[in-house]
């Protein structure tokens, strides 16, 4: 798996403490999502070898128009490509394999930094699944969750 990296060298804490978050670096952000995608089991890491993870403020408009959704702040994460499910040796892949997270969405959702990281490993790995092949209620069912 492959981020685009500018530079993620923000200062972490030691822990994912339960200090509100009031200014939320680019930086620290990106390092929030490295420890995400360097918690996976490497089962997982190995399928997604060429998949890039890219993290944007906000979703474009074309893509809520694409997907029915009128506010950009109910987008937390996109796949952009062709599911594994989907693909075969013969096959020619032209678009590039993408996960967006969106940033802002992201961490309107949560109040500490305990809660963005979790919401940050809850919204990889539901861009994963799909990745895998899964739709949302594949996921909804296997997670229990509902978004």
């Amino acid at each position: 798996m492959h981020t685009k990296d500018a530079g993620c060298q923000g200062v972490l804490p030691t822990d994912d403490s339960d200090a509100p978050i009031s200014s939320m670096s680019l930086k620290y952000f990106e390092a929030k999502v490295k420890q995400a995608i360097d918690s996976l089991p490497t089962s997982f890491l190995e399928k997604l070898e060429n998949v890039e993870v890219i993290i944007e403020e906000f979703p474009d408009k074309a893509t809520l128009d694409s997907l029915g959704i009128e506010s950009p702040w109910n987008l937390l994460g996109l796949y952009s490509g062709t599911p594994l499910t989907h693909q075969s040796f013969f096959s020619t892949i032209t678009l590039p394999q993408r996960i967006l997270l969106y940033r802002q969405p992201i961490l309107r959702t949560a109040s500490t930094q305990r809660e963005l990281a979790r919401v940050i490993r809850d919204v990889l790995i539901h861009e994963i699944g799909h990745h895998f092949g899964f739709d949302d209620d594949d996921l909804e069912q296997m997670t229990g969750d509902s978004e």
